[in-house]
């Protein structure tokens, strides 16, 4: 596997980028580089790793404070 650039932050949103960029290839949008494989899933990961794809990790939101309605 290929090693993530400076600019991703771990393997697990180097997947989840790359699945999510798949995706859009499958349901027709173009690709952003030219590339050998014809596999969707390869064609987004060297979009990122080239720097033609980025994707961004939100931040987590903050838990609710509200009082919670269950009884027991």
């Amino acid at each position: 596997m290929t090693t993530p650039n400076d600019g991703l932050q771990n393997r697990y949103s180097l997947v989840k980028g790359a699945a999510r960029r798949a995706r859009q290839l499958q349901s027709g949008a173009a690709p952003l580089i030219q590339s050998r494989s014809m596999k969707a899933c390869r064609i987004a990961q060297d979009e990122i790793l080239q720097g033609q794809v980025r994707y961004v990790v939100p931040e987590p939101k903050p838990l609710s404070t509200t009082p919670s309605t269950f009884h027991a």
